[in-house]
């Protein structure tokens, strides 16, 4: 999965952890995409099994889509810890973790967030 969808997948997985339901609008709003550009996301998502989309357009993670979406954000959020436990002002901490959190194998992130367990 690419980056984009990843930050889809993820977008969806905090809205739908602050709300009872999510639409494409509220996923383009929170990201600050276009609709269209959205719309093509969730239609990739879509296809891939991750989300699935009723009638009325709330969207809704499958089991799959739950466990990457969950994968992602455990990596946002540690390696937000990691880096604000190292003086990175939060902020910057959030927006860096962002950008790592998709290119970080899973041996290296094990052993960061096994590290950062044990400091804190």
């Amino acid at each position: 999965m690419n980056e984009s969808g990843e930050m889809y997948l993820e977008s969806i997985y905090i809205l739908c952890n602050k709300k009872p339901s999510v639409r494409s609008i509220d996923v383009a709003e929170y990201m600050n995409y276009s609709k269209p550009s959205v719309s093509r996301g969730m239609s990739l998502l879509k296809k891939s099994g991750l989300i699935t989309i009723n009638k009325e357009g709330h969207i809704n993670l499958t089991e799959a889509g739950k466990n990457k979406a969950k994968k992602i954000f455990d990596r946002h959020t540690t390696l937000t810890k990691l880096l604000i436990y190292l003086g990175v002002d939060g902020k910057i901490a959030s927006e860096d973790a962002c950008r790592i959190e998709h290119v970080i194998s899973d041996e290296s992130f094990e052993a960061i967030k096994t590290r950062l367990e044990e400091v804190m």
